[in-house]
Formats: structure tokens, C-alpha cells, sequence
């Protein structure tokens, strides 16, 4: 049993690439080889799909006990036989921008809530597997006074978001019982409970 916890180092070089799809995000296949664990070679080819990376951010009132959640229609969540709308945190792609702007836009535009401060408590891979995407992680305190406008995102960019004001120990339920299935929503609201940040009781 190794007792060495930290990732190894990788050696891996792409042989050519083929764009298969570029739309939305591109779709490329890649001629690898890869050195295995034990030094030998190994040849073989994988397909990545590239969209950018981007943020997610929590909306959280510890006083309240409540947080903020956004509920939309989402494709692949309907093509995996998810006949319903997805519950998660406000996200949105970079798109060239800092990941700060970019999840204060987002927030605003989903939720309606004009944010003062944001903290960042880490970067992730969702899947990895297949993904490109680095996903930056944010959460804020919010309170009423800051909502400028209803939220619902952006209707020209097909977005018909619904704002949600949650208890956090419903929110709890709610990954209990599958009403909430969306990895990094249930990332961010174990973050807060499990960092004492907003917790179902005092």
C-alpha cells in the first residue's frame, strides 16, 4: 500500500488532433501516448470537448439560515432522463473574463443580486473524464437590500432561470431526498455547513 498521497507527475505527448465538432465548444479527438506507472508506452486516442472554463458561486444569509438557488431547464440533464427543472448554484462560463467579474455578472443577471463581497474557495475539474473545464468555486453573503433586479438571466441567450430562497436545512433535504443532483450546488452547500459559514442551527 503506497503511503504517498500526493499526485504524481504524468508524462504524456499528443501525436495530432482532430476538431470533430465546434460550435458551442469544440469536440477534438487526440492521438496520445501516454508513459504508464511502470515506464512502458502506451499508445491510444480520446475525444475532450473545450468550452472554457467557468465559475459557480453560493448566495448565502447566515442569519437567515437561508441560501440562494437558481431552477432552469438543462439539455443533458433531460437527455439523462431528468423530466425536470435542475436545481443549482448561479454559474456561467468565463468567457475570456476574470473569474471575480464573471461570477458577479452571472449572479446579477441569474439572481438578481448585486454582490459586494465574493470569496473564492477553490478550483475544480467536474469531469475530468471528458471535460476541459476548470470550474471556479465562490461563495457571498447576501441580504435583501442588495437585490437590484428580479434575475431569470438573459432572455436572449435562451435563459428562463427561476430565483429560489432556501433554507439551508432544506437544502440538506432536498440532496437527501434527489431534489438536488447538481455536483457543484451540493459542493458548495456541504461547504457551508461543514465550514460553519450557515448551518441549520446556531
Amino acid at each position: 500500500m503506497t503511503k504517498n498521497y500526493s499526485p504524481a507527475p504524468t508524462t504524456a505527448t499528443i501525436n495530432k488532433s482532430q476538431v470533430l465538432a465546434n460550435d458551442w465548444g469544440k469536440l477534438i479527438k487526440y492521438d496520445m501516448t501516454y508513459t504508464r506507472s511502470d515506464g512502458t508506452a502506451q499508445h491510444f486516442t480520446r475525444e475532450a470537448y473545450d468550452r472554457g472554463h467557468g465559475a459557480t458561486i453560493m448566495l448565502y444569509n447566515s442569519d437567515a439560515r437561508t441560501i440562494i438557488l437558481t431552477s432552469q431547464f438543462r439539455l443533458p440533464a433531460f437527455l439523462g432522463g431528468h423530466n425536470f427543472e435542475l436545481i443549482e448554484a448561479c454559474a456561467g462560463l468565463l468567457d475570456e473574463r476574470d473569474a471575480v467579474q464573471a461570477i458577479r455578472k452571472e449572479a446579477e443577471e441569474e439572481t438578481g443580486y448585486k454582490l459586494s463581497e465574493v470569496t473564492k474557495i477553490g478550483e475544480l475539474f467536474m469531469s475530468p473524464g471528458s471535460v476541459t473545464e476548470r470550474l471556479h468555486f465562490f461563495i457571498a453573503p447576501f441580504t435583501h437590500e442588495m437585490r437590484v433586479n428580479d434575475g431569470g438571466g438573459v432572455q436572449e441567450e435562451g435563459e428562463d432561470i427561476r430565483v429560489l430562497e432556501v433554507p439551508i436545512s432544506e437544502a440538506l433535504k432536498m440532496i437527501d431526498d434527489g431534489r438536488i443532483i447538481d455536483a457543484k450546488t451540493i459542493i458548495l452547500i456541504q461547504h457551508l455547513v461543514i465550514k460553519g459559514i450557515c448551518t441549520p442551527h446556531a
